[in-house]
């Protein structure tokens, strides 16, 4: 997909999605915790102009399998970022540490592989709790935080594909 190289005045939650293609793959395991996620992201790209039609979710069977997914939809070229989207919850086993650092090294390595952002917005909480309140769209909204980033890389990565950075007018210097 072509990108153009918009660069708003005001970087964060200030940038607008009109016109931005997100994709949204969630982990339905731990679903109590991570539709809030995805209420929150969903919310965000709205408040942020996202239309109608160009945010798509996905829905996988747990953390574990959010890194291809989002390989596979950033490979297509017809998004300009993923949220990645998911819970995991420590128990009493070693499976939290092997499930989180999986999750983790694969959707980085999904980002940098394919050159589009894919934003980690994966909970690792030491107990359910946490998890509710990091991810209540009325409290801490982990899920909206991860569109917001996903937008702001979006125009990051426009930018330089673009060639408008650095040097270009809305690039800043270095201090100092």
């Amino acid at each position: 997909m072509a990108r153009d190289a918009r660069s708003p005045e005001r970087v964060g939650p200030d940038l607008s999605a009109s016109g931005l293609r997100i994709a949204v793959v969630c982990s339905r395991f731990n679903d109590l915790v991570t539709r809030k996620l995805l209420e929150g992201a969903v919310r965000r790209l709205r408040a942020m102009g996202a239309e109608e039609g160009r945010v798509f979710v996905e829905w996988v069977p747990g953390a574990f399998e959010l890194p291809l997914a989002c390989k596979k939809i950033a490979s297509t070229g017809k998004v300009d970022a993923v949220v990645a989207l998911g819970a995991v919850i420590r128990g009493e086993t070693p499976h939290f540490d092997f499930v989180a650092a999986e999750a983790t090294r694969g959707i980085q390595e999904a980002q940098l592989s394919t050159g589009v952002p894919v934003v980690f917005g994966v909970l690792t909480t030491d107990d359910l709790e946490q998890a509710l309140v990091r991810a209540d769209p009325e409290l801490e909204d982990k899920g909206g935080e991860a569109a917001a980033a996903a937008v702001e890389m979006a125009y990051l990565v426009a930018r330089v594909e673009a060639g408008a950075w650095p040097g270009g007018s809305d690039s800043k210097e270095a201090a100092g």
